[in-house]
């Protein structure tokens, strides 16, 4: 079962790696890189700032930095336990698929961006939901697109990103528990 499971994981991986074309690669790239995402965070930390204040916005920055470094940490310690090779480095995959990235690290379970976009989005959409309704889909397709560029470039399978996603998502509403806990017990009295 496991074996026809990771069978499909690398066929679909081809399939979709295999629809990228030169043209959009360069956009890709920029997509996947981790610092063509701090305007979104700047926008986000403008967008607490103003509706909920400094004391909301020191804190969150607080429980994002904390968030990052868990699911980061979590990452690493999945990739080291599973140790499933990247697809850029798989026998019988690497030679099929389109390799972009400028660079390739040894195990992909599960996605490190995927997990972090992810907790991210519902963090953030969660918290800012009162005052944008909408802009948690806004986030959610964000990071379903960065989560899509870890295939594009050739570094992760669709299961890695289901994981990392769904890590990820329950990251997120774990840490903006946090700190509605933090809120209440240190900020409003």
């Amino acid at each position: 079962m496991l074996e026809q499971l990771i069978e499909y994981d690398k066929d679909l991986f081809l399939f979709l790696n295999n629809l990228g074309t030169e043209t959009w690669d360069g956009l890709w790239l920029v997509i996947t890189n981790k610092l063509s995402s701090i305007p979104l965070y700047v926008l986000l930390l403008l967008f607490i700032y103003k509706k909920l204040g400094w004391k909301a916005l020191v804190l969150a920055v607080f429980v994002v930095a904390g968030m990052i470094a868990f699911t980061d940490q979590m990452t690493n310690l999945f990739k080291h336990t599973f140790q499933r090779p990247r697809p850029c480095r798989a026998e019988g995959v690497m030679d099929l698929a389109r390799f972009i990235a400028p660079r390739c690290g040894s195990y992909g379970f599960f996605s490190g961006h995927a997990s972090n976009s992810m907790s991210t989005a519902i963090f953030a959409g969660l918290l800012l939901r009162p005052y944008f309704k909408n802009l948690i889909y806004l986030l959610l397709v964000w990071s379903l697109v960065v989560a899509y560029s870890r295939i594009y470039v050739g570094v992760h399978y669709p299961l890695d990103l289901i994981c990392g996603m769904t890590f990820g998502a329950l990251s997120g509403l774990m840490f903006y528990k946090l700190y509605h806990f933090f809120l209440k017990k240190y900020f409003i009295q």
